[in-house]
């Protein structure tokens, strides 16, 4: 079974809305709005992958050691094992602009997240920035 290793990068402006793509192109998640993210690569930190994939996706450019871990995400279910790893950034270069993967951008509230998100992103950002919980993990279910 492979095991996913992803960072997600959770930009947030100064009036505490999040930074998202609606993804393009993408086997995952087609059409549906997401954090800037992907798989962790060879050689890099968690941090730097985060800040790789912002910038691939979203053209925003961070600094990996500025960057702030909020959680992780374990799955293991319905075939699928990993670990999702969510990093604050407030501050960044650039203007946010579509990218690779990527077919538009916005900034949302956490009280106003568009409905074509994807499913389990507005729980996440619920447990890992709003109340500040480091760990959570789902196994068995479907």
């Amino acid at each position: 079974m492979t095991f996913h290793l992803i960072a997600w990068a959770v930009v947030q402006d100064p009036q505490g809305r999040v930074l998202l793509g609606r993804r393009a192109g993408t086997g995952y998640g087609a059409g549906l709005w997401g954090l800037p993210g992907g798989h962790v690569e060879p050689g890099e930190t968690l941090a730097q992958a985060a800040a790789r994939e912002a910038a691939e996706e979203v053209g925003v450019r961070l600094d990996p050691a500025g960057l702030r871990a909020l959680g992780v995400s374990r799955y293991d279910t319905g075939g699928l094992q990993g670990c999702d790893f969510f990093y604050l950034a407030r501050r960044w270069e650039g203007a946010p602009t579509p990218r690779a993967q990527t077919s538009e951008v916005g900034w949302f509230g956490l009280d106003d997240l568009p409905p074509d998100i994807l499913p389990w992103l507005p729980a996440a950002l619920a447990t890992h920035l709003t109340r500040g919980d480091w760990l959570v993990e789902t196994v068995g279910e479907a």
